[in-house]
């Protein structure tokens, strides 16, 4: 997958999702077919997401390390690479030195 530098024909909620304490910041965009996304950017953490919707992690920059619920491993995502959530679900992701960017995709 390559990287995502754009996305055009949207409509951005201009007031900023703020989580833990500001370690992930993001924006909703709109598509006109009501497609939705989030844009944001995870600082150097350690965090745990839990999912309704399915969703397509896609990193912009940086690179983090990722572990699925009921998963052991972790795995390291950067630029240009994407993860898969399942709905209903959560992953544990850690950041460490350079802000992790990315496109969420719902599913």
């Amino acid at each position: 997958m390559g990287i995502t530098a754009k996305l055009d024909g949207v409509a951005v909620t201009t007031q900023a999702n703020v989580y833990f304490d500001g370690k992930c910041v993001s924006h909703s965009v709109q598509f006109a077919d009501g497609t939705k996304k989030s844009v944001g950017v995870i600082l150097p953490a350690s965090l745990t997401f839990n999912t309704g919707a399915p969703e397509i992690m896609e990193g912009v920059a940086g690179s983090c390390r990722v572990r699925l619920k009921g998963q052991a491993d972790w795995k390291t995502y950067g630029a240009g690479e994407s993860f898969d959530v399942p709905g209903d679900s959560s992953f544990d992701i850690e950041v460490a030195g350079e802000p992790y960017h990315y496109i969420c995709h719902f599913g």
